[in-house]
């Protein structure tokens, strides 16, 4: 049975739902006069999801429908005042940069990706947040969505209970604001937003609930049309710059050095924009050249979270012990 759903638009952000006739089944879109497709994953993601059947995009709508269907937003709002307390995502990248000379790291609690299948066979988030905490790492990224990267809501509560100190980003495809109150409520201090998948005016948006309710926004981009179209909105602070093509998923740090250069890393410097680069990060020499092309902070995962001890990883990876 086939649903025709692509794209559909809301103009009021309290009427998110759609009845499907075929199915029965409640659809959604996020918010406002958001137009997508109803799955908002990037393109490469489980052989270009955003061009995959109808039914697999419908069935993903559902399943964060039934997420918001147990948590209403109202209660969602409700639930912000007993929310573990925010820490300074962005101030932690600051003091790290200062006090290593190296980019701040924001390493990165993952069992799987898309294009390398499962990382670490023997995962325990705690103990790899542990490990990278006592490694030197400003900050956390947890991954959060669980079909393509095998992770968890429950990764993210768990090291945020563990007392682990380093402020932690959701890493999760973000496509409704519900998902920042949701994810906030979790214990998260920072969301990811990625500009392949949201137009303009949803990262506007996005970016006013997050100021709202104290979240930091790391924005991605991974072209010059999508850095060109972030350095038209105000209010972005961080940057990241995603050297893996989500089409082939090859991978050229290059890239960073690229959309850096001329009049956008202009702009950048201008509006004090804290640069992260993200993707193809393995060793001390791959760490130099985005720094000498203008980063500030890193985002990595694979080179480190694959190692048997991820806190030695990480002095491998900077090659230096960066905890002190």
């Amino acid at each position: 049975m086939s649903c025709r759903i692509t794209t559909f638009t809301v103009s009021n952000p309290n009427c998110s739902k759609l009845w499907s006739k075929k199915t029965s089944i409640k659809a959604f879109c996020s918010f406002r006069s958001l137009r997508v497709s109803v799955s908002g994953y990037p393109r490469g993601i489980g052989n270009s999801l955003l061009h995959s059947s109808s039914n697999s995009r419908f069935r993903l709508a559902a399943s964060l429908e039934l997420m918001k269907e147990k948590n209403a937003l109202s209660s969602l709002k409700k639930a912000l005042d007993n929310a573990p307390p925010l820490r300074d995502f962005i101030g932690s990248l600051k003091e790290s940069y200062l006090r290593t000379g190296s980019p701040g790291l924001i390493a990165e609690v993952k069992k799987a990706s898309p294009s390398r299948g499962v990382l670490r066979e023997n995962f325990h988030p705690v103990e790899v947040a542990k490990a990278y905490e006592k490694g030197g790492a400003a900050c956390l990224s947890v991954l959060t969505d669980e079909k393509y990267f095998q992770g968890s809501f429950e990764n993210l509560v768990a090291i945020r209970n563990a007392g682990v100190k380093c402020p932690l980003l959701c890493k999760e495809f973000i496509v409704d604001a519900w998902q920042l109150y949701y994810a906030r409520t979790k214990g998260a201090d920072a969301v990811l937003l990625i500009a392949a998948v949201l137009p303009d005016i949803d990262i506007k948006y996005m970016l006013k609930i997050c100021r709202k309710i104290g979240l930091a926004a790391l924005v991605e981009v991974h072209d010059e049309n999508e850095m060109d179209r972030m350095l038209a909105i105000d209010g972005i602070e961080l940057i990241g710059i995603n050297n893996r093509n989500l089409e082939t998923f090859e991978v050229d740090i290059s890239n960073t050095k690229k959309l850096l250069e001329g009049e956008r890393g202009e702009k950048l410097r201008q509006k004090n924009i804290i640069v992260v680069g993200e993707s193809g990060l393995f060793t001390p020499a791959d760490i130099a050249y985005v720094q000498e092309a203008g980063v500030k902070a890193i985002l990595v995962g694979e080179s480190i979270v694959k190692q048997e001890d991820p806190t030695k990883g990480i002095r491998d990876l900077f090659g230096k012990d960066i905890s002190a």
